[in-house]
């Protein structure tokens, strides 16, 4: 009985995992642009990192998919789990949620005056 079956599945969760992460650069995008308004130094130290943390998580997403599938096809019973990837995604959607926090906090204050 083979465990693992050379099927869309694994091909699946990396697309899954790729619009993860783009619609994640996506947002950090818009944090920097809006947050620009706020306060540009900031937009640029939470969205650099964001980015770069993003554009690593979508490497390692393909890495990840290539291993899994080498180590499957090689060992059926072989379970591939690095959660180097789900960190960056981690990091990045808390990055977003502070750069929407320093906006919203900036631009209370500014209606405020």
């Amino acid at each position: 009985m083979r465990i693992f079956e050379s099927g869309l599945q694994p091909e699946r969760t990396l697309l899954a995992w790729r619009r993860t992460c783009l619609v994640l650069g996506l947002g950090v995008a818009v944090s920097i642009r809006f947050g620009a308004i706020a306060d540009p130094l900031m937009a640029l130290l939470i969205g650099v990192p964001g980015l770069a943390l993003v554009g690593g998580a979508y490497a390692l997403t393909s890495i990840r998919y290539h291993r899994a599938t080498r180590a499957l096809v090689n060992d059926p019973t072989a379970a591939v789990s690095e959660g180097r990837a789900i960190a960056a995604v981690t990091v990045v959607a808390l990055l977003v949620g502070l750069a929407a926090l320093v906006f919203v906090v900036a631009q209370s204050e500014v209606l405020s005056r």
